[in-house]
């Protein structure tokens, strides 16, 4: 091969046209992904002469990396770093025997690294999943594995690439703002016109699963291409700019604020609890207070913080957080001191539900929490691609987001922390920002989809998903066996404070059922289950406490069962009307049981047809 990195860019760039998060995703675009993810990690092991049956491979950030080899013994795992085959993917493949994986509590807990959880116990994942939290970077396991695949032809292959400007620069030099803006990027959407076969022949994908995970659009995946291809001396720029646009876009002044880049929000979320475990605290017994509404990435790491306690505050049924009860609960700690020596130092809470799509007023939050002498985190993972963030103006302590939920799936996670709040020697922060910032592509790619968004304008984003997020509901009023949760009416006044998210069952079918027809009946694709959020999602169905015993009983017993849970439809900037249209007829189908053909081989062809394009053989 003359040019090797340009089948890296190939397969790159197929791989994102069927892109979507793994696991539990129904549709077309989840399982192709899934199936690519997966065999990367086939492929590592192949390219390292390792059984599949003996070993598993797990993807890391180089910090990651770094702390899972530290619980290992030598001899017990093999690492390949995508920096020293020449690639600046920030990735790490660590091929474990499958009989040295670590037991116990996971070294960073997050969405993923839970099969279940309740209050008070987390039944964890098995196998890769345990030491994966949140999302992986999808896209660069698969290139780095196409990159050793490549390598492994022999030493006449090189992965170098042409040198480039070091700015990622500006996609869209004509100046477009607003809706024109929108309506451009929309037509640069990579996977736009995809086809894909239902039981009533080939239909246009559907993507409804953007919270979950957002497609990309051509410019931003130039941006990342592009930065692959500079020289190290050259990353350093893009890293600036970026960081600047964080800082920027967030309303967090350089000066007041440090920017962290990591690889996905979950990391971020850790790298904060790992600070509080090492932070000194002899007046009292640190506290986390957290809500109901959180993502498991938002829920677990503080159960493992040394020292600390966790409490809870409760939400309506809609997601609504009570201030009142949350400046009882502060009162009582902190200032009445009711609970003995226990104060609470840390509110940690979600800026928009991944599950409602409720934005808790996080202002009023810190003001309360400031009030009390309590610092406030915002898990911003559902919430940096819908509304305006102002962290100075709303004195926000620790902010945390990823890419792939803002239009840039390659794998880059922000922190975004008050200067002085981490307890990290200089030593330790200097590993921190090398781990993430070895990522260039990512870090170029979130830079340009933060200005974008930025340029598109948040009140257009906000009128965009108001009217799919009214047509959603006024179309589910109509169906008798639909139950949807949190705000049903669409001339709700709480519809403001909501975003483009709406969770809904059917009577007497399991949600899994439900995702799988959508798919093959009409190629609408949504997500299904308990979304990393299973306190919230139990609350909502109103699982009592012995049915959760039970099942923690069953799925140690039979891990393959289905467990309650509700579907997800989700809107991104690709969304359309036409698009909500389609998914409601096909529900009212779905709801009906009318008979159609079977469709699951349709659906396999499709995905082993993305996996022989992706890994199409080398020449």
């Amino acid at each position: 091969m003359p040019n090797a990195y340009l089948e890296i860019e190939r397969v790159a760039r197929a791989a994102l046209a069927t892109y979507s998060n793994v696991h539990r995703g129904s549709g077309h675009h989840g399982l192709a992904s899934t199936r690519l993810y997966d065999q990367a990690k086939d492929i590592v092991l192949d390219c390292l002469g390792l059984d599949r049956k003996k070993y598993v491979v797990v993807f890391c950030s180089p910090r990651r990396a770094t702390r899972l080899t530290n619980e290992l013994a030598l001899g017990t795992y093999q690492i390949v770093s995508s920096q020293e085959r020449g690639l600046p993917l920030g990735m790490r493949a660590v091929a474990i025997q499958r009989k040295a994986l670590p037991r116990g509590i996971p070294f960073e807990a997050g969405g993923g690294t839970a099969r279940l959880s309740a209050t008070d116990w987390v039944l964890w994942a098995k196998g890769a999943d345990r030491f994966e939290p949140g999302t992986p970077a999808i896209v660069n396991a698969i290139a780095f594995a196409r990159a050793l695949q490549i390598l492994r032809k022999g030493p006449h292959c090189t992965l170098a690439g042409p040198i480039t400007s070091s700015s990622s620069g500006d996609a869209t030099p004509d100046g477009l703002v607003g809706r024109d803006l929108l309506d451009r990027l929309r037509a640069t959407l990579i996977g736009g016109n995809a086809h894909v076969p239902t039981a009533a022949g080939a239909r246009p994908y559907v993507n409804l699963d953007n919270a979950a995970s957002t497609p990309t659009f051509e410019p931003i995946w130039d941006a990342a291409r592009l930065a692959w291809r500079l020289t190290p001396a050259q990353r350093p720029a893009v890293v600036d700019e970026t960081r600047a646009t964080c800082c920027e876009v967030l309303g967090a002044p350089a000066a007041t604020y440090d920017v962290l880049f990591t690889s996905n929000t979950t990391e971020a979320i850790n790298l904060v609890a790992v600070s509080l475990g090492k932070a000194d605290r002899t007046d009292c017994d640190p506290v986390v207070l957290t809500t109901y509404l959180e993502h498991n990435s938002n829920e677990l790491p503080w159960r493992s913080v040394e020292g600390h306690g966790v409490v809870r505050l409760g939400v309506d049924a809609e997601g609504a957080i009570n201030l009142a009860e949350l400046e009882a609960q502060l009162r009582a700690y902190n200032r009445d001191r009711s609970h003995g020596r226990q104060r609470i130092t840390l509110v940690a809470v979600t800026g928009a539900s991944n599950v409602l799509g409720v934005f808790p007023p996080v202002p009023d939050i810190v003001r309360l929490a400031h009030g009390y002498g309590a610092k406030v985190l915002v898990d911003a993972a559902q919430l940096v691609a819908h509304r305006r963030i102002q962290m100075d103006a709303w004195a926000v302590d620790y902010l945390a987001f990823s890419g792939h939920k803002v239009y840039a799936p390659f794998g880059t996670g922000v922190l975004v922390a008050r200067k002085g709040l981490l307890s990290f020697s200089a030593t330790e922060l200097d590993a921190i920002r090398a781990s993430g910032e070895e990522n260039i592509g990512g870090i170029a790619a979130l830079g340009l989809a933060l200005r974008l968004v930025t340029r598109i304008g948040f009140d257009v984003l906000a009128e965009e998903e108001q009217a799919l997020l009214r047509r959603t509901l006024t179309g589910l009023a109509g169906l008798p066996k639909v139950r949807v949760h949190g705000t049903r009416d669409p001339a709700s006044p709480r519809l403001d404070q909501k975003s483009g998210i709406v969770i809904f069952d059917v009577k007497g079918m399991l949600p899994g059922r439900v995702a799988r027809e959508l798919a093959g009946r009409a190629g609408v694709g949504v997500r299904y289950g308990c979304h990393c959020a299973h306190l919230l999602i139990k609350r909502l169905l109103k699982v009592p406490r012995w049915a959760e015993r039970l099942q923690y009983l069953m799925l140690t017993l039979a891990s393959g069962m289905s467990l309650p849970g509700v579907v997800r439809v989700s809107f991104g900037l690709q969304t359309t009307c036409q698009d909500v249209d389609t998914f409601l007829e096909a529900l009212a189908d779905v709801a009906q049981r009318s008979r159609r053909k079977p469709f699951a081989r349709e659906m396999q062809a499709f995905v082993d047809a993305a996996s022989r394009d992706v890994y199409a053989p080398l020449a």
